[in-house]
């Protein structure tokens, strides 16, 4: 996984033709999970922090130990910095690497669920609890049974059916998963994972309890086909997943949309069922400025939008990224039109 050149990007430039700018400039935000609360739009980031750690395939530079929550009047206001919400030195199970995170609410009360490496090096899955949308939460203190890997989206169906779906290969471990159980680094960071000609790892599913801190069912694979209706294979890097879903529902359908990390773009899949299967419709957002892409979709005010994050206002440092938003178009067949995330392709 070699890291990307920058030596050549004009950073002035780039900044200039960038469709949107940075939410905030005082801290590095990144994997940005938005929600309406209230009328108000609540942005979820993880936190990227300055450090010396070497680039590698395990993402091991993505070393963010909390959770600071912006909050925005509209998609036009300010971003306001809450502080910090939540610190992984007060999740008795995690020792480190606080990633993408997710929010929910349900009755006045506010979840916040998130992803960390426990004290044995696998990612685990946990919630945190607040009365208010912006924090602090208070954390359980063990993991949600059962989870893995990385990456929650907590999607809130019209019936009042919660569901979570999670799931990151390579750094994500989601590979040492296949069979069940964790199977330990052993052949290298890569190991276990499908051959090209193989059937794609996919995202996982699992509805949630009442409390919203369990599982009710087995974690299920999230299944995204071809125009043909066969399985994405692990070759089709283009398009196969590789972490951060995320779920919308758009004139009665499910988009499931997703990052398909070493070729950076955002997709996209649509079914009829929060469970899938979901067929690949295309691309939502070109590459940006870094290595990875992560997002999440969110409708105000009947206009959608998504949100995103570069590495632009740190000059292209892989893990050291900036939330951005910009508006998001479905046609009148209801596919989502691709976006450029800079004018002239800088």
């Amino acid at each position: 996984m070699p890291e990307d050149p920058i030596h050549h990007i004009d950073f002035d430039k780039l900044n200039r033709n960038a469709i949107s700018q940075p939410l905030v400039k005082h801290i590095y935000t990144a994997d940005p999970s938005a929600h309406v609360f209230n009328g108000k739009i609540y942005i979820y980031p993880s936190h990227d922090i300055e450090n010396n750690i070497p680039f590698d395939d395990l993402g091991s530079h993505f070393a963010m130990e909390d959770y600071h929550i912006l909050s925005m009047d509209s998609p036009d206001s300010p971003a306001i910095d809450h502080g910090c919400a939540l610190h992984v030195k007060d999740v008795p199970w995690a020792e480190k690497q606080m990633w993408a995170p997710d929010a929910a609410e349900k009755n006045g009360t506010y979840y916040l669920f998130f992803p960390a490496k426990d004290h044995e090096g696998i990612f685990r899955i946990g919630v945190a609890k607040s009365a208010l949308p912006i924090g602090p939460f208070i954390p359980e203190p063990l993991p949600i049974p059962n989870s893995f890997s990385i990456d929650p989206a907590v999607f809130q169906d019209e019936d009042g059916a919660y569901y979570m779906y999670f799931g990151g290969i390579w750094g994500g471990q989601l590979q040492r998963w296949r069979t069940g159980s964790f199977k330990a680094e052993g052949e290298g960071p890569l190991a276990h994972l499908p051959q090209d000609n193989e059937q794609a790892l996919c995202p996982k599913i699992a509805r949630l309890s009442d409390d919203l801190l369990s599982f009710t069912e087995t974690p299920k694979d999230v299944l995204i086909i071809d125009e043909n209706g066969n399985p994405l294979l692990a070759g089709d890097n283009d398009r196969r997943f590789f972490e951060a879903s995320w779920v919308h529902k758009y004139n009665g359908k499910y988009y499931f949309s997703y990052s398909t990390g070493d070729t950076h773009f955002l997709c996209y899949a649509i079914g009829d069922s929060p469970y899938g299967p979901f067929r690949y419709a295309g691309k939502i957002l070109e590459p940006v400025v870094g290595w990875t892409s992560h997002h999440s979709i969110c409708a105000y005010e009947g206009k959608w939008y998504l949100f995103y994050h570069d590495s632009s206002l740190s000059k292209g440092v892989t893990h050291l990224r900036s939330v951005k938003l910009t508006e998001l178009f479905h046609d009148e067949n209801g596919y989502i039109q691709t976006i450029q995330p800079y004018k002239n392709n800088v």
